[in-house]
Formats: structure tokens, sequence, C-alpha cells
């Protein structure tokens, strides 16, 4: 099992000291004697002059075409389309054949009749005529009454009519075109064109138009919609549906693809040949941070690329078949970072590009009874991304040596396996580990004034009294800090060494994420002391046991997801 001791004792290092980083080795002694922060020219962190770009990085790399993308309006047919019952109490509701109407009339002529709505539409009054009342809202079918009576009897006859029931009928309408299961549906006459569509399962993105659906009669046009007005302003015109009325939804029209920083990544329908940029960003409502797109597309059969600013895109034509990305690529002055840990004031500062450390501590104020000064680290986001790295490739390596290692006969070839799969495990739980980045600036009271970068998060722990501590110890604990202990005289107050700690090699963790080892390294308030396992080959128990160890050790390393 030499092998096996090798290469996991070089990823136990690499995970004890996950939090270690990068320290310049110049500093600047700390103090504290105020709480106020140290007044300066505040323009030194929000200004910066404008530097001219070294180099040109290329177009942003765009998508296959946009094909991931989904149609703008598809998500119409996400949600659910209920049948509203219809009500003659609905001012709104429009007069159907076989709704009921209720007539009274006094004076020169009397009536008091209850008159059907006939399959042509009319009711009929005697000494009146028939009146046309499908399609009537059922708040106007008094005052229409009154006036067709009105044009027999000229005066002294008083008319008085209100619908009565409404129809409940259905009606079965045929949904066809580039939907995605064509055929015929039943629905209330006043159902919306969207309801229908729902039945047949909405348009199919891949060929069908949002913007031209029609509903035929027979061989008329009865309406158009474009599905476009009422995703943007609600507009969708109303159809009294009848027993076979045709939904037509027509093949897909010309498309482009849109990404980047916009409010709406879908792919684009436009009528005719070609849109303008101007119309594209009505549609697409790019950030305001925005200040390029990139274009690709092909131009008299070849492929064009091209890379403009916003104010030359809004004249730009746009064809089918076109990618549009929106970048913002202005270079920003201000960097955003923030504080975590015991200071006082905001949370949040905005700094000139290029300061460096010393210069944001200028505006950070701090109680000194409280902040330990002395250990300020720094949580960065491109250090993480390295740490996660070399975690990941350390687990590769380490997967890779154990299956492929050789045996020499069947009993070690059994050992071999029961070792893979404790190491395996080990791998699985160790690939969620989610490094903080920390990046030590403190050492000794001094620190290094170091280059920001933006997002970075500069944590002040808070003064600690206490010493952790962990590992092969009987009782892992914290006890309170004795200026007169050594390492030793903390290890005894945890009960002393197990029968694995290998008392040679002892690790203390500073606040900031420093790692110290040795046989008896220098304790401070705050430290964390962990004591190593002595590694040994000759059973399985060191695989077991390594593996529990990396697990506690990655934990109290702050590798949090483990």
């Amino acid at each position: 099992m030499k092998f096996l001791k090798k290469i996991i004792s070089s990823f136990l290092l690499s995970c004890l000291i996950i939090n270690l980083s990068y320290a310049e080795d110049q500093g600047t002694q700390i103090t504290a004697t105020d709480t106020s922060p140290v007044v300066t020219n505040s323009s030194d962190l929000l200004t910066a002059e404008e530097k001219p770009r070294i180099f040109d990085e290329g177009l942003p790399k765009i998508s296959r075409s946009g094909q991931n993308l989904q149609p703008f309006g598809a998500n119409l047919f996400a949600g659910n389309y209920v049948s509203r019952r219809p009500s003659s109490l609905d001012p709104n509701y429009q007069v159907m054949a076989g709704d009921k109407i209720a007539l009274r009339m006094w004076g020169e002529a009397t009536a008091n009749e209850i008159l059907p709505v006939d399959a042509n539409g009319n009711v009929f009054i005697p000494d009146v005529g028939e009146i046309q009342m499908v399609g009537t809202r059922a708040s106007d079918v008094s005052t229409k009454i009154k006036t067709a009576v009105g044009k027999v009897y000229k005066d002294g006859v008083d008319v008085y009519a209100n619908l009565l029931t409404a129809s409940t009928k259905e009606v079965t309408v045929f949904v066809t075109g580039s939907v995605i299961r064509p055929g015929q549906y039943s629905g209330l006459p006043d159902d919306s064109v969207l309801a229908f569509l729902h039945q047949a399962g909405g348009v199919d993105p891949r060929r069908g138009s949002y913007r031209q659906v029609m509903v035929k009669r027979g061989q008329q046009r009865v309406a158009s919609m474009d599905l476009y007005d009422f995703v943007n302003n609600g507009s969708l015109p109303k159809v009294l549906f009848r027993d076979g009325d045709t939904i037509v939804v027509r093949p897909q029209g010309s498309m482009i693809s849109v990404e980047g920083d916009i409010r709406n990544n879908y792919r684009f329908e436009f009528l005719g040949n070609s849109i303008s940029g101007a119309q594209l960003i009505k549609y697409a409502r790019p950030d305001s941070s925005v200040t390029n797109i990139a274009v690709s597309g092909t131009r008299d059969g070849l492929p064009n690329s091209s890379y403009i600013t916003y104010e030359q895109f809004m004249r730009t034509r746009l064809y089918d078949g076109d990618s549009v990305r929106f970048v913002s690529d202005a270079p920003t002055p201000v960097m955003d970072i923030s504080l975590e840990g015991s200071h006082l004031g905001n949370s949040y500062l905005a700094i000139k590009r290029g300061s460096r450390l010393q210069e944001v501590l200028d505006y950070v104020s701090v109680d000194p009874n409280e902040a330990d000064i002395g250990n300020i680290y720094i949580k960065r986001k491109s250090v993480a991304i390295e740490q996660k790295k070399n975690i990941d490739e350390a687990l590769r390596r380490l997967e890779r040596s154990v299956l492929t290692a050789p045996a020499s006969s069947d009993g070690e070839a059994a050992i071999r396996a029961k070792e893979a799969e404790l190491i395996l495990k080990f791998v699985e739980r160790a690939s969620t580990v989610r490094p903080e980045g920390k990046v030590v600036v403190s050492d000794r009271g001094k620190v290094a004034n170091i280059r920001m970068e933006d997002g970075d998060i500069i944590v002040i722990p808070p003064k600690s009294d206490v010493v952790m501590i962990s590992g092969e110890v009987q009782v892992p604990q914290s006890v309170v800090f004795a200026s007169n202990a050594s390492l030793k005289d903390y290890i005894a107050q945890a009960g002393g060494f197990t029968e694995r700690a290998n008392e040679e090699s002892l690790m203390v963790v500073k606040p900031n994420g420093k790692v110290i080892m040795g046989s008896n390294p220098a304790v401070a308030a705050g430290d964390q002391i962990m004591v190593y396992p002595r590694l040994d080959t000759k059973d399985m128990q060191f695989t077991k046991d390594l593996v529990q160890i990396v697990y506690q050790i990655a934990v109290a390393a702050k590798a949090v997801g483990l």
C-alpha cells in the first residue's frame, strides 16, 4: 500500500492548506486607535482615468444559432385556460341563438312574453317584426328592442326588455396548421383563441408562427391576430365562435436568436424579409449597461460576423437566421467590494479600479476592542476557482491511481477492491467541496498592500479568547486561551493524543487561514490546533481512518458542501 500512502498523503496536505494563498512580502503595521475612519479625498476611491484597451478580446462566444432558445411567446401555453360559463348577468355577454329575452310593453300596446332567439339570431315581436339580436351585448338588449318598437309606435308605448338566460351550448372548432396536436376541439362560443390553441398543445415552437394566426368561417377569414400584441399589450381580437369554425396557425416566419445582457432571451419572429435593430430592441429589452452588440449570420451566401456599437445596431438591418448577442463591454472605472466580520459602517464600497487594500482600509471603521485587525484576510472568487480546479485534479489523480493499481494475487486484489470502494466514496463527497478562496494578507500584525479585485470580500475576524483542538485527541473541544500555555498544554486539556496521533507533525490554523506546522508551534488566541493521524499501511484500518480524518479536516477548513 505504499503507493496509496504516497498519493493520499499528498491529497490530504492539499486539502489541509485549501485556504492558504498568496500574500505579498511587503506589509504595513495596522493599529487601531480610533473608531473613526481616516479622512482622505474620497475621489481617490471613486474615480479613475480612462485607459485604452491594450488588445482586442474578439467577439463573444455565441451559441449555435440559438437552438436552445425558446420562441418569444412560447410560455403562453404553459399556463391553464378555463372556459367561463356564460351568464346573463354579465353585461358584456353577447346574445346567441337559443337565448331567451323577457319583453314587457304597456301603454298603447301591451305584451308580456318570453322571446327565444331563433337559429337565425332573431326575435319576433307581433306588429314590430324581426329584430336581429345575435352579437348584442346583454347591457344593450333593452335599448335595441326599445329602438325597434319606437319605429312602429311613435308615442304611448313603454318597453322593458332583459336577457333571461345565456346559452351554454358548446361549439366544435377545428385547430390546424403548425400546432402540436391538430384536431377538432369543443368549447364555449366566447372562449378565446388561446383556449382552443391550448387544447391543441399550443403553437409548435419549431414550425409555427406566433404572429400569423387566423380564424376562418368557411372560406371567409373572420379574424387575424398577432400573439406578440397579446404578450406585450394584452390585445386579442374578440371572436364569437360557431360550429365548424377553423383556427389556422401559419408556418413560422423569419427568426432571429437574441441572447446576452437582455431581459428577453428568446428567438424572435418578424414579418417581412428584414427588421431593424431598433425594432428588435423593443422586444428584446436590453439592459441599460449594454454597449455593444455581436451580430452573426449569412450575407450573400457567406458567413458574416460584426461587432458594433449600440448606436450602429439601431440602424442595422437583420435577416432570417441571424444571431444577436447584447454585450456590456465598456470598462468600468470602479469595482464593488464588500466587508464582513467585525467592522462599523457600510458593508459595501465602490472603489477605483486598481486600488490597493491599504487604501480601502482607510475607509473602514473598526472597534479595536472587538476586531482582530491582525488577522484580516480576503475571500476572492478567482482564487476559489483555482482552488476548486486543484482539488478536482487531485481527486482525479487519486481515483486513477487507485483504480489502475496492479495486484499480484487474488488476496491482494480483494484488498485493492475494498480500498478502491472507500476511496471512491471519499472522492464523491470531496468533489462537492466549495473553497472560500481565502487570501492570507496578514502576518504578525502586518497587512500586505495587495491590489484589490472586483467582488473581493474583506473579512475582519472578531477577537476570540478560545483555542480549538480537533483531530487525533481524546476529547476535541475549545478551551480558554492562556498566554503561558504551550501547544502540548492545550493537547493535554483535550485529554491527550490518541493512539493514532502523529505527535511530530502538529498543525495550527490561524483565524486568517494561515497554517503553521511543526512539533511545537506557538499558539495564539483564536487559533485552531489540528492533530494529524499517523499513517499506517499495515491494514485496511489506515484507509478507513484516512477518509474520516480528511473529511473532518476539510470541514474544519471551511470547505462548505463536503
